[in-house]
């Protein structure tokens, strides 16, 4: 089941807010940049840097992920290591609201998301 619009306009407030704060300076954005996805019932923050061999590509790599539960009206938390396999946020694997996945994220204090 996809969001609301409503849920959706939540999302994309807190997700404004998060890149904000936490995206690279304009004058590099070329060379790394974040970005935020909204899926069927899952948020997803993706880096972005240039292809190695084609910079006219982009390299995406996904480094948080929220799963939005309708039965607990909670969120799961997902990073994503090495083994590039989302694995459950264990320090906190659930947050009430999208602002707290953000807010986790940005914070990072086990250094999961952005190391």
């Amino acid at each position: 089941m996809a969001f609301s619009e409503l849920a959706v306009k939540q999302i994309e407030r807190a997700a404004a807010a998060f890149l904000e704060a936490r995206r690279p300076p304009a004058g590099i954005r070329h060379q790394v940049d974040l970005q935020v996805r909204i899926n069927e019932q899952s948020v997803e923050i993706v880096e972005l840097r240039p292809h190695h061999s084609d910079l006219s590509k982009a390299v995406e790599s996904p480094t948080a992920k929220a799963e939005y539960v309708n039965e607990t009206q909670r969120w799961r938390v997902y990073w994503m290591p090495s083994d590039l396999e989302w694995h459950s946020y264990e320090p906190q694997p659930e947050v009430k609201s999208v602002d707290a996945f953000f807010a986790l994220v940005n914070a990072d204090e086990n250094a999961c998301f952005f190391g």
